[in-house]
């Protein structure tokens, strides 16, 4: 395999592109973008290269096949592989933790301009603003847009005729483009106005809410005059609630960066006209032994590919890589010349520190909430817990069930479920031995005290519910084995198959759980995957003793033949259908043992072995 990949790597070119990194199954793992593609790959696989990054070993060593494009220019590479890792999120890069979808402002394309929220952003031509991570935020900017900017609400397709003006207009907040009171390019204005204020440029929009104010004031429209006079104070009381973080009233971002293990969380505070606007933040996986100037890099190509708006000015707490590159594909989004400060002092680098300390909080937070999800029981456990009327939640369940066939073979299954779900590396499989004869009674309680001493004796904590398959007759079983090992505070519990009956130690009545209780599927769930682990064991064994017989019992078939005439047929069936002839085939087999072989198996032991599989219970 190592032969293959630098075969591939001593191919490529010396020029730029992007190269694709596969593990087993052909998926990508790793998608990079390099200068020198050749160079850059060829690092990778260099002996003790970057020993102390476990991740970057971890790549290396998961590493099974190499692709790469080629691109004119490193900015094409740059682009093309933002659009791959979004597209293919590879395991290894760095990359946003939000699956979900954040909402759009949508401005549309049509005669009369609806302003309208979207998670969906399609080539349709219109316009979009955001992503929006504050979702409440951006919806209260959205109602004071519509109280300050009569838009319309409506879904028409205007103009279209037989509509007729609605509340809005009723209480001034539409001018009734549906009924043509006002001009497509009047209407347009008013949604130029509103998409200055949604993308916090309220002091160009006081200019000229001014402006108009006093040419209708001059011509002696003193009615319009008001309205303006009225849009002014309403955003004047509007901008007075945003902060003002600087003095310098251009467009720009401060952005910064809290990591903690193998998480970190960008935060972008976003300022317009010297107001802070808006933050937006974004959680970022795969970021363990990546330096600081590498994650700052990776979070503002994947913070401004999806962002519908990138300022003039964006200020970094460190430099990062490719620094010139990313330069030129940001200014290629905003359509014009982008710089990337690293602030020492002054508004934006207490702004900077402002969003540095946000973003140790969310991080902080985010740990908070997983953390206390995980401590949190399920709601099904809980029902359970209330059901039984248990002090403790049962966050840990054991089941046990019995499987046999009047007696023989007589095997058990011990499963366990942890919040609901199965922790199949806990489950056990038991022999049952000394008990003649099909006493489930005895088995449950041979299986009981095997299972609870041997917890005694490695030390390890009881479950805090027993779950046994059966009535009261199996329940008592179990309690019988759990007080003579002198537990006597063990929560055990029976469920009898026949009515669903939920049976308690001590009771002689069932417990009165509604058949839709989430509690009594949960303990149905425990009890079927016990059910199902106890007759798939019966089954091997019970299947593996009637096979080996059949060749065990005929004259001449040893251990050594039978493993010979099971490798080249591959079952007992095959070498019952095949020719005397084929049979004499095996090393060591001749003509005649084969004749006797055959004979052997066609004289009807098989068909009792299997249908005695059909016979299970459990």
């Amino acid at each position: 395999m190592r032969e293959r990949i630098d075969g591939v790597v001593g191919l490529m070119p010396r020029e730029p592109g992007v190269y694709i990194m596969k593990g087993e199954d052909g998926q990508i793992i790793y998608i990079g973008k390099a200068k020198v593609l050749r160079g850059r790959v060829q690092q990778y696989f260099r002996p003790q290269a970057n020993d102390g990054r476990r991740q970057f070993r971890a790549l290396v060593r998961s590493v099974r096949d190499l692709e790469y494009i080629v691109t004119d220019t490193e900015l094409e590479a740059l682009i093309l592989e933002a659009n791959l890792i979004k597209t293919h999120k590879p395991r290894y890069n760095i990359s946003l933790k939000d699956d979900k979808k954040y909402p759009y402002i949508r401005i549309t394309k049509e005669r009369f301009p609806r302003i309208v929220v979207t998670r969906e952003v399609v080539k349709d031509g219109s316009r979009y603003l955001g992503p929006y991570t504050d979702v409440k935020a951006m919806r209260r900017m959205l109602e004071t847009m519509h109280r300050l900017f009569r838009i319309r609400s409506c879904h028409y397709d205007l103009p279209k005729a037989n509509v007729r003006v609605c509340l809005d207009y009723e209480i001034k907040r539409c001018d009734g483009p549906c009924e043509g009171l006002i001009v497509a390019e009047a209407y347009q204005k008013i949604v130029d106005e509103a998409v200055l204020f949604l993308t916090g440029r309220h002091r160009q929009v006081m200019t000229v809410l001014e402006e108009r104010m006093n040419r209708a004031a001059t011509a002696l429209k003193y009615e319009e005059a008001a309205i303006y006079r009225d849009r002014i104070r309403a955003l004047e009381q509007a901008a007075s609630r945003q902060k003002v973080v600087s003095n310098d009233l251009t467009d720009w971002d401060a952005i910064a960066i809290a990591r903690e293990d193998d998480e970190a969380c960008g935060v972008v505070m976003e300022v317009r006209d010297g107001r802070l606007i808006g933050r937006q933040n974004y959680f970022i996986g795969g970021v363990l032994d990546a330096s600081e100037e590498e994650v700052v890099s990776a979070f503002v190509q994947l913070f401004y590919a999806t962002a519908t708006f990138v300022p003039k000015e964006i200020c970094l707490p460190c430099d990062i890589e490719d620094r010139e590159t990313v330069l030129d594909w940001l200014s290629e989004r905003a359509k014009a010349g982008v710089e990337i400060r690293l602030p020492q002092r002054g508004d934006k680098f207490r702004l900077m520190k402002m969003a540095e300390n946000n973003a140790r909080l969310l991080l902080a937070e985010r740990r908070l909430k997983r953390e206390n999800r995980r401590s949190q029981a399920p709601a099904a456990v809980l029902s359970l817990q209330r059901d039984l009327r248990m002090e403790k939640a049962p966050r840990w369940i054991e089941a046990v069930d019995i499987s046999n066939i009047q007696g023989a073979d007589s095997v058990a299954s011990l499963v366990c479920f942890v919040d609901g779900r199965a922790r199949k590396r806990e489950y056990r499989h038991f022999k049952i031995t000394g008990i003649e004869g099909p006493n489930d009674f005895a088995m449950m309680q041979q299986v009981v005290t095997r299972r609870f001493k041997r917890l005694m004796e490695e030390g390890k904590s009881f479950p805090d519910l027993l779950l046994v398959d059966g009535g009261k007759g199996q329940l008592s079983s179990a309690v019988e084995a759990l007080q003579a090992l002198g537990i006597a505070d063990q929560p055990v519990v029976g469920l009898a198959k026949r009515l669903e009956e939920v049976f308690l130690p001590g009771l002689s009545n069932a417990q009165n759980i509604p058949k839709t209780s989430s509690s009594l599927k949960l303990l149905q769930m425990l009890r079927d995957e016990s059910h199902r682990f106890a007759i798939a064991y019966h089954r091997k064994l019970l299947q593996k003793r009637t096979l080996t017989s059949e060749l065990d019992d005929i004259p001449g078939v040893g251990p050594s033949r039978r493993k010979a005439l099971l490798k080249h047929f591959g079952s007992v069936k095959r070498v019952r259908e095949a020719a005397v002839e084929d049979v004499a085939q095996v090393n060591g087999v001749s003509l005649k043992l084969a004749t006797a072989i055959c004979e052997g198996l066609r004289g009807g032991k098989m068909d009792r072995g299997l249908n005695g599989l059909r016979g299970l219970r459990g």
